[in-house]
């Protein structure tokens, strides 16, 4: 199905302009225009690793042997297990997505980790090769991580920005050059709405966003690495 009408009505957005509509208003026009079978699509672009389904999961007896399994604080899990929704979801586009986002916040994880001392595994979430190269210890010069990540050098430039806000400004950047990247040669579909969603999530952020929120963004993501990590 294309979306001619309803992306030509919305209005251009641009980064460091607020949009017009508020995410919930986005929201509800979105759910007013788009059939059931792709609104599906954007509820779950705004599923959170608190949602109650991923709450439910951590309740199921198999997913608790999993987490016992791993070094992952329940946080990180709960996170990965929404990872894994995004990433076994039937549309290619949000498949993507999510994957592009797991291996992002995965280096920049690593990055940090290794910059502080901390432990690696206990920071990487998922089970795809680029997560597996990075607790190997794989942030350096391997080639096949190159290979699966053709920005990881601008990932790592991302990470060693001191700044805190401006390291989380330039990470949505980022976000935001791989949806434009993304939709490039599509017109009028599925995946445009879709990005268009989370393009107009990524300006209602940083709008709300003060630079003691972004600091203490980098503070809480700094003590839940050093939670429960040795050091080498």
């Amino acid at each position: 199905m294309q979306y001619h009408y309803l992306l030509v009505g919305l209005e251009d957005l641009q980064q460091g302009q607020k949009p017009r509509l508020t995410m919930e208003a986005l929201f509800e026009l979105l759910e007013e225009q788009m059939p059931a079978r792709d609104f599906q699509y954007i509820s779950l672009l705004r599923k959170r690793n608190d949602d109650p389904s991923i709450l439910a999961m951590m309740e199921d007896d198999a997913v608790k042997d999993r987490f016992a399994q791993t070094s992952l604080t329940e946080e990180d899990f709960r996170t990965q297990l929404l990872y894994e929704q995004g990433m076994h979801c039937r549309q290619k586009f949000i498949r993507r997505w999510y994957a592009y986002n797991l291996d992002l916040n995965n280096v920049l994880a690593a990055a940090i980790c290794q910059k502080h001392g901390y432990d690696v595994s206990r920071a990487v979430v998922g089970d795809n090769e680029v997560a597996e190269i990075l607790r190997a210890g794989g942030m350096g010069k391997n080639q096949t991580l190159a290979t699966l990540l053709p920005d990881l050098k601008e990932m790592i430039a991302v990470s060693e920005i001191q700044d805190l806000l401006e390291r989380e400004k330039h990470i949505d950047a980022l976000r935001w050059q791989w949806l434009e990247q993304a939709t490039l040669f599509e017109y009028f579909e599925l995946d445009n709405v879709l990005a268009y969603y989370l393009q107009a999530e990524i300006l209602h952020r940083w709008d709300n966003l003060t630079r003691e929120q972004g600091e203490q963004i980098f503070r809480s993501l700094l003590a839940d690495m050093k939670r429960d990590v040795h050091f080498d």
